[in-house]
């Protein structure tokens, strides 16, 4: 698979920031004196910067290109393909929304809008625009495996297995992930801070490369006190990464990137590409505890990438993975066993059981002997997903997924187990799900069989009815807004959730059509089985005529800039009018009775037009909406001009409404 980003063209594995990639020296033709002495437009300076992977800088300029009533679709493929660059899902979201919506949009635009709903969690809704790009060209056989995944996924999140995951304190903004266990201590592959050479950053991410570091760990996996690698397994021009070792810790199996110029050269349009390979090395502890490195007998840096390797319990069997000619396709995992001499036989491929046509990475061999492993290509619940696999070399049986929330909507690897026993386990992964610190973070996890069963049994209604309302999307999220479990309502409006103790939750119901509730749910001192209940009320909105407050929408005083506070809930607008694409409002602005009619007039409207550019720039089409300021002719309460009143009072005065135009 290929892909841009940030001035460098990259060839990557996978959809792992930093994991098994390539990395790529770019060189720029020169273009003509005539060209160079034309003056761009605005599309042609757009497109020169998608074109050099600059995507944050060419989004605004594209966000200009299709604020019109008849956008060209190849604007809007390209904003949104931007968005997909950097990782913003949410955003991406939006956009391809109004791709697929546009009457010359092809099919093939509905895989990827596919894949975004669900790198967003939105498995029901990918599952519609996968279905529909299979009815529209009859290639079912495309989107079998992604329409596999996302049934699994609505299943898996609905019954969510007993793991437990912590974000460790040693992630940072940048990137942190492949943990291996030494004993007390661990080694990750990271991206320092604050390194600015010429070396010292990679296009892509535009962080400093990777590096090995050290933590403490403690007996229930918590890391602590990060520090680089010292000696010589540092000593590197470009990625280092991620790390295996021996039982007694004096051999380290290290994945590199390659620093010299004899990579494989290729040509694309008028640019010219180095591509710089992943090699293996092996590093030996000498009695003064420097390290003496070795290149892996079977690199091949012209011609492919070889990397991430595992070793065997008994030690005589090394795992890895590359994309050498002869495995199932994309990357794979092979083997090499030691010989009689030490060295290592030639690699072989550990089969078509848990290989596949897409990508397999980050190998890791468990306690029991079982293989954990990350693949895009089976059927799961993002990018990359875990799964096990037991047998040895290659012979394996059929990989299992380890379901959420081992798994998520993005990319999860680098599975390590540290405890396995029959009522527990212990160990880390490694996920750029959302919450995280940076783009991938280490998670510890632990796995135990619960003494007590806590359920929290609850209904979904219309709030004027009283009706239930069946197949509503019902979300339950931990202390820190993070996903616990999604499931729907059943046919008779009721939903269920098994609960851990000491813990507060919330849980929130959905409906196309609905104003959202949610309920606060504690199990704090709860100590035998018990069964809590929650009743969520749908309040109908969308009707024409229907007016709502959006809440705490607060601008600065005088200003009509919109604050990063109000952005969020206007994002909630956002969500709504993307879900509802017949919808169209009015979002009207009030402000109180201080100050003169007119300027509060002026005022308002600035304020409802910078409400609706905001949306505008969200993705939301500005046909969809009419921007209208009030003033202070329509007051809440008595608080006119002249009257005496607390500041409360003047405060309900100010407040943002929308009104249903169309539905």
């Amino acid at each position: 698979m290929k892909d841009r980003r940030s001035g460098t063209w990259v060839k990557i594995y996978s959809m792992v920031a930093l994991g098994l990639v390539t990395l790529l020296t770019l060189v720029m033709l020169m273009l003509s004196r005539a060209c160079a002495q034309e003056q761009p437009s605005l599309r042609d300076r757009a497109e020169q910067l998608y074109r050099q992977y600059e995507y944050a800088n060419a989004i605004p300029l594209y966000t200009k290109l299709v604020d019109t009533k008849r956008p060209r679709l190849n604007d809007l493929e390209r904003l949104a393909d931007s968005y997909l660059k950097l990782n913003d899902y949410e955003s991406a979201e939006n956009w391809y929304a109004r791709v697929v919506a546009h009457e010359e949009s092809p099919a093939e635009n509905r895989i990827v809008y596919g894949e975004v709903l669900k790198a967003n969690g939105k498995y029901a809704e990918a599952r519609n625009q996968l279905e529909a790009y299979a009815s529209e060209t009859g290639d079912s056989d495309r989107v079998t495996v992604q329409l596999a995944g996302c049934d699994s996924a609505l299943v898996w999140m609905a019954d969510p297995t007993a793991h437990r995951l912590r974000n460790e304190g040693v992630n940072t903004p940048q990137g942190e992930f492949a943990v291996f266990p030494m004993d007390g201590r661990v080694y990750y592959a990271g991206e320092p801070e604050g390194v600015v050479q010429r070396k010292g950053t990679y296009g892509w991410t535009g962080n400093s490369f990777l590096r090995i570091y050290t933590a403490d760990r403690s007996d229930d996996n918590t890391l602590t006190n990060p520090a680089l690698a010292v000696g010589e397994i540092n000593d590197a021009s470009y990625h280092l990464g991620p790390v295996a070792a021996d039982a007694t810790g004096n051999t380290l199996f290290i994945t590199r990137t390659y620093p010299g110029r004899e990579g494989e050269r290729t040509r694309e349009d008028r640019q010219k590409f180095l591509t710089r390979n992943l090699e293996l090395y092996c590093y030996t502890r000498n009695n003064d505890g420097t390290w003496s490195a070795e290149p892996f007998a079977y690199n091949n840096v012209q011609e492919y990438s070889l990397g991430h390797a595992a070793l065997s319990q008994d030690g005589n069997t090394l795992y890895y993975v590359s994309d050498m000619p002869g495995g199932q396709g994309g990357t794979d995992i092979w083997f090499s066993e030691k010989q009689t001499d030490g060295s290592w036989g030639e690699p072989v491929n550990a089969g078509e059981r848990i290989n596949s046509s897409g990508n397999e990475l980050f190998p890791n061999i468990g306690p029991d002997h079982t293989l954990y492993y990350s693949s895009d290509g089976f059927a799961g619940m993002g990018g990359l997903d875990v799964f096990r696999s037991t047998g040895s070399r290659g012979q394996w049986t059929e990989p299992r997924n380890l379901r959420y929330p081992v798994n998520s909507s993005g990319d999860d690897f680098a599975y390590v187990l540290t405890l396995d026993g029959e009522e527990s386990l212990a160990g880390y992964l490694s996920s750029n799900r959302k919450g995280g610190q940076g783009n991938d973070d280490i998670y510890s996890f632990s796995y135990e069989k619960p003494k007590i069963i806590i359920i929290l049994r609850g209904t979904t209604s219309d709030k004027q009815t009283g009706d239930r309302i069946a197949a509503a999307a019902v979300t339950l999220f931990d202390g820190k807004r993070e996903i616990v479990a999604r499931k729907s309502s059943d046919g008779s409006g009721t939903f269920e959730f098994v609960l851990d103790r000491n813990q507060t939750y919330t849980v929130l119901g959905q409906k196309e059509g609905y104003h959202a509730d949610s309920a606060s749910v504690s199990t704090i001192g709860i100590s035998k089985s018990d069964t809590l209940e929650a009743a969520l009320l749908l309040e109908p909105v969308f009707k024409v005529g229907d007016t709502f407050e959006l809440e705490n929408i607060y601008y600065d005083f005088d200003k009509h800039n919109i604050r990063p506070d109000a952005a969020a809930i206007l994002d909630e607008l956002v969500r709504t009018m993307r879900d509802n694409p017949t919808l169209k409002i009015e979002l009207s602005s009030h402000t109180d009775s201080r100050g003169s009619d007119a300027y509060n007039m002026a005022l308002s409207q600035r304020r409802a037009q910078a409400a609706v550019d905001y949306l505008v720039s969200r993705g939301i089409a500005r046909e969809r909406m009419e921007a209208k300021g009030y003033g202070e002719t329509r007051l809440v309460n008595d608080c006119g001009n002249g009257v005496a009143c607390s500041r409360e009072a003047h405060q309900a005065n100010r407040r943002t409404e929308v009104t249903v135009l169309a539905y």
